[in-house]
């Protein structure tokens, strides 16, 4: 670091950064990808020809929307891609940070997803529209099965990437507006109240809502470099406290570098005027092992080393 002077302690170690877990590049789920555009954009076709031959306007805007649906996915699997870029000497880190911005980019998408169904939907009981109630209980009745099955080819990764999270959620929120349309369709046939529709379409927004905030705010928080949820910073910093002889711990910082990989650095001041290289790699390897922290750098400092970064306000 270039505000540090010299410390002896750096050249009696080849390195200072942990080496465990280096290569940990997110899980692709090709497969999962591939087959979920295909069998969507299948859909839309499916849509667009069951509309125009029942004349149904409703239909081809929701093939609109599916093909949305298969742009979101393309932008998902892209950013898997992208994570493995190899650094470069312009892009250190590669181009990790991709799935962050997918994983905000269909956060955005399915909010303004939502806010169409929700005014479509306002706007239907103020002018009802007659529902060409068996048609749409079929298409969206597929909807249903293509959404649903490429939703669960995504549920394992849900938890472990924010960006397959996004492709998750996605997925889920149109398989549960496509059985909302096929509940409506029945309850409209047994009835003849053109209201269910839109007051349906409204409860089904307000739950996308609910479970697509969540998203929305860990990608915002991982794109401005905020601690990853699950990492409690307290606890990294007892944890490298404890390390022998280390009399203070500064300059911490736990960044994400994409939606799976996470680094740290920080400055450990020791009591002995040594550089111990096999703590650097227990303590790179616990940190892996406990914090699920991939890459982390660790600088020794001795007590007689004023560091220009010692105070906890410096950045």
């Amino acid at each position: 670091m270039s505000n540090h002077r010299h410390d002896p302690t750096d050249d009696c170690c080849d390195h200072s950064q942990g080496t465990a877990g280096h290569s940990h590049a997110p899980a692709s789920f090709g497969s999962a990808f591939a087959i979920g555009i295909t069998l969507n954009l299948g859909f839309v076709i499916i849509e667009v020809v069951y509309g125009v031959f029942a004349h149904s306007l409703a239909l081809v805007a929701d093939a609109g929307h599916n093909m949305g649906d298969v742009l979101g996915l393309l932008l998902a699997w892209g950013a898997t891609f992208l994570a493995r870029t190899a650094p470069t000497e312009r892009r250190t880190y590669g181009l990790r940070s991709s799935s962050i911005l997918a994983a905000l980019f269909n956060a955005i998408f399915l909010l303004i997803t939502v806010g169409a169904i929700a005014w479509e939907a306002i706007r239907r009981f103020g002018d009802p529209t007659s529902v060409a109630a068996k048609t749409v209980i079929f298409v969206s009745a597929v909807g249903i099965l293509i959404n649903g099955a490429t939703a669960l080819m995504f549920m394992s990764g849900r938890k472990r990437d924010l960006n397959i999270r996004a492709a998750f959620l996605h997925m889920a929120a149109d398989a549960g507006v496509s059985f909302g349309v096929v509940l409506a369709g029945f309850l409209i046939v047994a009835t003849g109240w053109q209201w269910i529709d839109p007051a349906l379409s409204l409860a089904i927004a307000a739950v996308i809502v609910w479970s697509t905030w969540g998203l929305l705010r860990d990608s915002v928080n991982l794109a401005l470099h905020a601690v990853p949820p699950g990492i409690d910073v307290r606890e990294v910093r007892q944890y490298l406290s404890g390390l022998p002889h280390v009399t203070e711990v500064h300059d911490l910082h736990v960044w994400p570098m994409s939606t799976t990989e996470t680094a740290l650095t920080a400055h450990l001041v020791r009591d002995v005027d040594d550089c111990d290289c096999a703590l650097l790699e227990q303590a790179a390897r616990d940190l892996h092992r406990k914090f699920e922290i991939q890459h982390a750098t660790l600088q020794f400092e001795t007590l007689d080393h004023r560091c220009l970064l010692a105070p906890e306000e410096k950045v």
